[in-house]
């Protein structure tokens, strides 16, 4: 019979298996690979066995392997209240990220287009239209659900990483430069939506 400290042992070590396989995805993303399971067991010392217990598939892997996984939100913790500062706020943030995981972010970006067996939808969760729909929340009730929806997927479209290749890779901007231009479109946006 295990004892706590044995079970919190384990379940200690079982944290940092998984931690280490997510590290060695990542790893290999940003060289450009798309890691397999396997892959990451060998990029992290790890049996393959072993591995296939923390992630079932390729999907399931470069799911946990995407940069920001674990940010529920991008607000401040005392956010402003006017929706313009409010956004603004969390795209700062947002780009930040993409800036800082850019490599993942590409190599993340081509598989969920090119890789027919691996679903978009696990590699691009939405994470960042979650974020916009929480920045602009206090106009939930003047817009309306469906009117907010169509200006958050429409910030969307324009601030990302999708925005950041085409502005720096065909548009030849710097990235300080794009991502002024991003927040920019965005807030353009938002005060036409406000205005209407």
């Amino acid at each position: 019979m295990s004892t706590p400290n044995e079970l919190g042992g384990r379940s200690r070590q079982k944290l940092r298996t998984r931690n280490a396989l997510v590290a060695a995805a990542r790893a290999l993303v940003a060289k450009g690979a798309s890691p397999t399971v396997e892959d990451a067991a060998a990029a992290a010392a790890i049996s393959r066995t072993t591995a296939y217990r923390y992630f079932a598939n390729q999907a399931a892997l470069l799911a946990a392997a995407h940069p920001e996984t674990q940010l529920p939100s991008l607000l401040p913790r005392d956010p402003p209240e006017d929706p313009i500062e409010r956004l603004d706020a969390v795209l700062v943030r947002f780009m930040r990220i993409v800036l800082d995981t850019e490599p993942q972010q590409r190599t993340m970006l081509r598989l969920s287009l090119e890789s027919p067996q691996t679903s978009p939808l696990v590699l691009r969760q939405g994470r960042a239209i979650g974020w916009i729909e929480e920045a602009l929340s206090p106009l939930r009730e003047t817009m309306g659900r469906a009117r907010l929806r169509k200006l958050v997927l429409a910030i969307r479209s324009a601030v990302g990483i999708e925005a950041l290749v085409w502005l720096t890779d065909v548009g030849g901007l710097s990235r300080p430069e794009a991502t002024k231009l991003m927040r920019w479109s965005a807030a353009a946006m938002l005060r036409a939506a406000m205005e209407e």
